[in-house]
């Protein structure tokens, strides 16, 4: 049975989580959370990560949408049996897709996408290890982009939070391409905030993934 869990980011602040009972840690540890409300650091200078400790306010921390942001804007690549979407504006560069199926996710190639390149299974399987929801994929017409029963918080060594199961954000702009799994920053360097969009690689964002108690 799906919980009423909701995300709402707060302006210049941290994420507000409603109802989480727990969160998982890099190591795949379950850690219980002991308030109905928690709050984690998106700013990346929590000294108590993955919870918040106020650093934010001496950080001057802004969660703005910066200029020089891949736009968001879907393409689809169309192959015989399946068709791949690719929202780039979302993506957080976890290089599931390119590190698992080069053949068909080409870098420096044009178009980046062969939705031939191997067999729908194999892509399928790819598809599904997406944390940001950039790809999704259709075969005859049907859409296909939720692929977790589990509602689930996931922390990432040196990197983003990771969302499955359908939980809630609360957010007034622009949203996930799948609200079913998604990639939040909280290395505080994303130029897409509230979403991850790769920049704790570039800033060399160090946390082991864990939770301070």
């Amino acid at each position: 049975m799906k919980k009423n869990i909701s995300i709402k980011p707060l302006k210049n602040g941290p994420y507000l989580v409603s109802e989480l009972e727990e969160i998982l840690d890099s190591e795949g540890q379950t850690n219980k959370c002991e308030n109905s409300v928690t709050a984690l650091c998106r700013c990346g200078k929590s000294k108590t990560k993955p919870y918040c400790d106020g650093s934010h306010i001496h950080e001057n921390f802004s969660d703005e949408k910066e200029k020089g942001r891949k736009a968001r804007k879907v393409d689809n690549y169309v192959g015989k049996e399946i068709t791949i979407h690719d929202d780039r504006g979302i993506c957080s560069h976890a290089g599931f897709c390119t590190g698992g199926l080069p053949k068909v996710f080409r870098m420096n190639t044009e178009p980046w996408i062969d939705a031939d390149g191997e067999t729908v299974k194999s892509i399928i399987e790819v598809i599904k290890k997406c944390p940001s929801g950039a790809l999704s994929y259709s075969i005859d017409g049907v859409k296909y982009d939720k692929y977790s029963d589990e509602q689930i918080i996931e922390l990432t060594k040196n990197g983003p939070y990771h969302i499955k199961g359908s939980i809630n954000l609360d957010y007034d702009e622009d949203h996930p391409q799948s609200d079913e799994h998604y990639a939040l920053c909280r290395c505080g360097h994303s130029k897409n905030k509230p979403f991850c969009d790769g920049s704790h690689w570039y800033k060399e964002f160090k946390d082991d993934g864990k939770v301070n108690k």
